[in-house]
């Protein structure tokens, strides 16, 4: 498979993160919500594509932020 250039990295990880992350959270607030008899892939499905709309423009906002914070509380090096 052919891989993306490095400079790509920047938006990869957090498309990667906003799927997986959005796509837990999303499944356990719809099972916790509704309960296991009325979920539905389908209700499922439309709550996490909701969650990702916010999730990914969020994280390329913020992530920045978090690399700074970061970068403040975590010594550098080994």
């Amino acid at each position: 498979m052919p891989k993306l250039p490095a400079k790509a990295a920047s938006l990869v990880m957090p498309l990667l993160l906003s799927v997986l992350m959005t796509l837990i959270v999303s499944l356990v607030s719809t099972l916790k919500s509704l309960g296991l008899e009325a979920f539905t892939l389908q209700g499922w499905l439309s709550a996490w594509g909701l969650s990702w709309l916010i999730a990914f423009p969020t994280l390329l906002l913020v992530l920045p932020l978090v690399k700074k914070l970061t970068a403040y509380l975590v010594h550098a090096g080994s």
